[in-house]
């Protein structure tokens, strides 16, 4: 048997990883068998819960109606589309688009300089919705280093006959947590990574956003097409890839995109870190940005308890995505140094692969068993500066009105995060003197059986749309 690198492993190492490798199948196949329990089950934390500014109110956040989702424009870019040919499914399927090759970045170059973009026709799942202008996108951005690099996205907007020049936009960074190439938003809505759970979680935002007229702006965080595993999970990175997204947009031409009108900023989950942390760098990286509002939800606002809290639970494949997604950004984690080889033959899996499937594989896995000496990640001391950079909270105060929501208490088994995480990150927001609130959501399994468009609405940030769309039009 031979290595990454190409050394041989004995006989009695390799029996070894056999040893290893059965101990995981066992636990894997455990921990599905008790996902329905798990599921009925109320976890409990040892966090106390601090008590932060709370939402006022000032737009009700209800369960928008289905009638609201499927409203005349959304209907419309139903009927006035198509179903893909068999010809543009497999090329969107391919993903092989030569739009991502990397030009040289020129000398001088901001951040935020567009090197390219590409009108497109969005290709979701096979059906070609009308009325959308949809234009791929490739710009200058910054590594945690301050490196200029390169990143692609895509900007969506709906042709509803307003001037495109009216329009706010809303910078979204989906919950997307793939380390792998091709997965991200960019492909996703050119006809790639089909099936994945970011995409068909966007749907709803997507079109009460359109339907109120809201230009959308997704980054990529990193070229989409590079082989070499992507960083989403680097919050200050994902942050400042945003802001350089926005900015380009504005220089795509046929867009007619305003710089002058507002911005909001949408982050869920995996999103929700470099939402938050755009908001933190408005001021001093990106000033020239109009950001009236942010909502985040769901999302880890601090590493090591995110790892900890999650670790051995439902989510537990996010852990290792997690780590390699950090990884990507700060190579001095060296995490095949510390992974035992079933660790190490996961992450080389975790690093090609998109969320879905790949992430769900390891449900109930406890990390320490693909780690060298038993050891917990969160308690790897080559990892703690790593976490410390990419905890929320402690940078500049977010400009204008920041919304955080998450589950109230921990009592979903969709729960990956501590909902204490959130609110003590409100109440640091607070104390720099930032306009952030906190709105808890009854995410529990009573929800879950009795309302389950409610439970799931909220899941995907639907219920704050309104809030957002309010906030940068009126």
């Amino acid at each position: 048997m031979t290595h990454r690198h190409g050394s041989t492993v004995s006989d009695s190492g390799t029996r070894g990883i056999g040893k290893i490798t059965a101990r995981v199948v066992r636990l894997l196949v455990s921990g599905v068998l008790v996902i329905a329990a798990m599921a009925l089950t109320v976890p409990t934390t040892a966090w106390a819960d601090p008590a932060p500014p709370t939402y006022d109110g000032s737009v009700p956040l209800d369960v928008p109606k289905a009638s609201e989702v499927f409203s005349g424009f959304t209907l419309g870019t139903i009927r006035d589309g198509r179903a893909a040919t068999t010809e543009e499914n497999f090329v969107g399927l391919l993903a092989d688009d030569p739009f991502y090759a990397e030009p040289p970045i020129p000398a001088g170059a901001a951040p935020g300089t567009l090197l390219k973009a590409k009108r497109f026709d969005v290709l979701f799942t096979g059906y070609r919705p009308g009325n959308i202008a949809a234009w791929k996108i490739m710009y200058v951005t910054e590594d945690v280093r301050g490196r200029k690099v390169i990143s692609t996205g895509v900007v969506m907007i709906p042709e509803d006959g307003r001037p495109n020049s009216t329009r706010s936009v809303v910078a979204y960074q989906e919950a997307n947590d793939s380390v792998g190439p091709k997965c991200h938003p960019s492909t996703q809505w050119s006809g790639g990574a089909y099936g994945d759970a970011s995409a068909w979680s966007a749907l709803g935002p997507l079109a009460l956003m359109w339907n109120r007229g809201l230009a959308v702006v997704i980054s990529d965080i990193g070229n989409d097409a590079d082989p070499k595993p992507h960083g989403v999970f680097a919050g200050r990175y994902a942050g400042m890839a945003l802001l350089n997204g926005l900015r380009a947009a504005y220089h795509v031409g046929a867009a007619g995109l305003n710089p002058a009108k507002p911005v909001g900023i949408f982050g869920v989950a995996g999103g929700g870190v470099g939402g938050a942390f755009a908001a933190e760098y408005a001021n001093h990286y990106a000033p020239e940005i109009n950001l009236k509002a942010t909502m985040v939800e769901a999302l880890a606002a601090d590493q090591k308890n995110f790892i900890t809290f999650a670790d051995g639970a439902l989510g537990s494949g996010f852990v290792m995505a997690t780590l390699l997604g950090l990884e990507a950004q700060y190579p001095e984690m060296r995490m095949n140094s510390h992974l035992n080889p079933a660790g190490r033959a996961l992450a080389d899996y975790y690093r090609a692969s998109c969320q879905t499937y790949a992430y769900f594989m390891a449900p109930f896995l406890p990390m320490r068993l693909l780690f060298n000496g038993n050891r917990s990640p969160a308690d790897i001391p080559a990892f703690q500066r790593v976490y410390a950079q990419n905890n929320l909270g402690y940078g500049d105060a977010p400009r204008g009105k920041m919304l955080v929501t998450s589950c109230a208490s921990d009592d979903s088994f969709m729960v990956v995060t501590p909902a204490s995480d959130s609110k003590k990150l409100v109440s640091r927001y607070a104390a720099q003197g930032a306009d952030a609130q906190y709105y808890g959501l009854q995410c529990g399994i009573d929800t879950f059986i009795t309302d389950m468009y409610k439970w799931g609405t909220e899941l995907f940030g639907m219920h704050t749309v309104d809030w957002l769309a309010t906030e940068l039009n009126s």
